[in-house]
């Protein structure tokens, strides 16, 4: 861990990319996303059109194919995307999920996969971590990794894997020791690589499940399914921490997303509070109308204050668990009281799809429940930072 002193860029950083990105999205407008969500689609062409201009990679050392970027850069990506009017949730797990490889895969796994993933001709945006009956006690996950040979039989369910039917690989996580035979309960849990390319069919099945939101999520079942050892990430038992060294990431990119949500939605308020003319005057002298949207926009400007912290932390090295789940509940919260205000800005308009404020709307919503819950942020900051007793 570094100790020299950490500094965070307080202007629009990155303007290049921003432009960049924007001009991306606007090849994919509203029409577009409706048109994805009617019909619970996965939007190949929005995906390609990222990976093609190579934003996908952008966390992947050079050494690899990738162009070797900040944490704070894949930030900015998201959000504009977000600001946009568009969704990285197709695609967002790319940027942080290879992490586990990179950081603690073999030096053959990463020639292997990372220069494929980089530049598209494999994709790695699924993650079989959340099963039925643990949710977010993943410490007690039911799945079996057991040693057979030159490789290990699995056998397991997961929920909530999203883009696995759109995913080349997965990365899976499945205890290895049984949970009476460890000393910890973090302990005896391992990665894998799973190719789905070969499993699909033939040891893993993989079921849609229909949600509110269009995030292609699904439930994958896994019956004596033969992983070679090769696929293991790192060492046998260790898995656990893997992951979790790779969830700061997660919480700073997702934190972005959110951000940028948030702005669509308050500059998508504020021009129609200025237009919509309403007993002689735009509503927007109103301060029923301007309060919620005035406060959504403080509380953005916060929440981004956090998110630069966090990355400005994670690119120096430094610690950030706090930073980044703050990071990631703020912006949340400042997403969803601004799509709240949009929503009532627009009064029964919000309503029809053409606005595009539902859809938006309900994407958001999301935020404050996945990939974490705000009341585990709220209980990590009580114990982690405040040194209140653990309360679970």
């Amino acid at each position: 861990m570094s100790s020299a002193a950490v500094q965070m860029d307080l202007d629009q950083d990155y303007p290049e990319i921003r432009d960049s990105v924007r001009r991306i999205c606007e090849g994919f407008p509203g029409e577009y996303w409706r048109e994805q969500d009617a019909k619970s689609e996965y939007p190949h062409a929005f995906v390609d059109a990222l990976t093609e201009a190579g934003y996908l990679a952008a966390l992947i050392p050079e050494e690899y194919g990738g162009a070797g970027l900040p944490i704070r850069a894949a930030s900015v990506i998201l959000e504009t995307i977000h600001a946009a009017g568009s969704s990285a949730a197709a695609c967002h797990a790319q940027m942080y999920t290879m992490g586990t490889v990179l950081r603690h895969g073999s030096e053959e796994q990463k020639r292997k996969y990372l220069p494929k993933i980089a530049t598209g001709e494999l994709r790695l945006q699924a993650f079989g971590v959340s099963e039925p009956t643990t949710g977010t006690d993943t410490t007690q996950l039911k799945t079996r990794a057991v040693r057979e040979g030159d490789g290990y039989r699995v056998n397991g369910q997961k929920i909530w894997t999203s883009r696995a039917l759109q995913s080349d690989l997965m990365l899976l996580l499945a205890r290895t020791t049984p949970p009476d035979e460890v000393q910890k309960r973090t302990q005896g849990i391992s990665v894998f690589i799973v190719d789905l390319r070969e499993a699909k069919d033939n040891g893993v099945e993989i079921r849609p499940i229909d949600t509110m939101i269009n995030h292609n999520t699904n439930e994958v079942f896994i019956e004596n399914l033969f992983v070679p050892a090769e696929n293991l990430v790192g060492e046998e038992g260790k898995g656990f921490r893997y992951i979790l060294d790779g969830m700061n990431a997660e919480r700073v990119l997702i934190a972005s997303e959110a951000l940028g949500d948030a702005r669509y939605f308050i500059e998508r308020g504020v021009a129609y509070a200025n237009e919509r003319v309403v007993f002689g005057a735009p509503i927007g002298k109103n301060q029923g109308i301007q309060f919620p949207i005035a406060r959504a926009h403080a509380e953005t400007e916060a929440a981004e204050l956090v998110i630069r912290k966090a990355a400005a932390l994670f690119d120096n090295g430094r610690d950030c668990g706090a930073e980044a789940n703050m990071a990631k509940m703020l912006a949340s919260e400042a997403a969803w009281h601004a799509a709240e205000a949009c929503f009532q800005t627009f009064g029964g308009f919000a309503f029809a799809r053409e606005y595009d404020i539902e859809r938006k709307w309900r994407e958001c919503r999301l935020m404050q429940t996945a990939p974490i819950s705000t009341n585990l942020i709220l209980a990590y900051v009580a114990q982690h930072v405040l040194g209140l007793p653990r309360s679970y």
